[in-house]
């Protein structure tokens, strides 16, 4: 990028942008006032990441990931497993993924509040919660799911305090970043076997073989899959279409995440 001065527009094709600002070369700046923006694929990735909340849940609740296991020794499994019908789901993060979750799980009649930054109405979802009322919303909380951007604000948002919340035998899913969770605080609460989790995101990443939460109970972890599906592709190239089409009408680009205007 420090080598191309007539570059306008840069687009990810993720959702997480934290890694790219990082990672600038030095001396680049992303700035309106010298025409250089960021977006990234904001809606891209919110079907298949929403899929795989979808399904670390299912395996969860229904003992899939118990079977599955059971498999390797042959052996057969038959328990009274927890429906996803009626349970009460809060989703941290009102965004595209946790919009897009919400309206898989009405479909398993599971009870369903989005939280946000702050409590506002919308249309679509009715009201969506904000982020102060989480104390009154955790410890009613039979899932909670992390579907939140990864920013100051949400490193390290899930710590020994906010776990402390949930109740016994709940289950938090995260498809956010690996970050937004404090691990050595998941750990122990996994290890008290007081909660459960489903994780298609760590901190550190990949995470190393010899790390505590492979041994931990009552957990399930996937490598990063949420977006690694074949609805990106045709989401990605439409987005990639339309933002090339903004460039070419000298119209403002779609999902500016740094250097826009301010």
């Amino acid at each position: 990028m420090a080598r191309m001065p007539l570059l306008e527009r840069t687009q990810l094709l993720t959702a997480g942008f934290e890694a790219a600002i990082a990672s600038l070369p030095a001396g680049v700046v992303l700035s309106n006032a010298v025409g250089v923006v960021l977006s990234n694929a904001v809606g891209v990735h919110d079907a298949a990441t929403s899929e795989l909340a979808v399904g670390l849940i299912l395996a969860t609740l229904r003992g899939i990931d118990t079977a599955a296991g059971a498999m390797t020794t042959a052996t057969w499994t038959h328990g009274h497993d927890v429906s996803l019908a009626d349970r009460n789901v809060v989703i941290l993060g009102a965004g595209g993924v946790g919009s897009a979750l919400a309206c898989r799980l009405e479909g398993f009649e599971a009870e369903v509040t989005l939280v946000g930054r702050k409590r506002r109405s919308s249309g679509a979802a009715g009201v969506i919660a904000g982020i102060s009322e989480l104390p009154e919303l955790l410890p009613k909380a039979d899932i909670v799911v992390l579907a939140v951007p990864l920013t100051n604000e949400t490193t390290g948002l899930v710590d020994a305090e906010f776990l402390n919340q949930i109740t016994d035998g709940a289950l938090l899913v995260n498809v956010a970043r690996g970050p937004v969770v404090r691990t050595e605080d998941l750990v122990s609460a996994l290890v008290s076997g007081r909660i459960r989790a489903a994780l298609d995101v760590t901190d550190p990443e990949p995470l190393p073989s010899d790390h505590p939460l492979w041994r931990c109970p009552n957990v399930l972890i996937t490598g990063h899959l949420g977006a690694n599906a074949t609805s990106f592709p045709p989401r990605a190239i439409s987005l990639i279409i339309e933002q090339f089409g903004r460039w070419r009408a000298g119209e403002p680009a779609l999902h500016v995440v740094a250097g826009g205007p301010t």
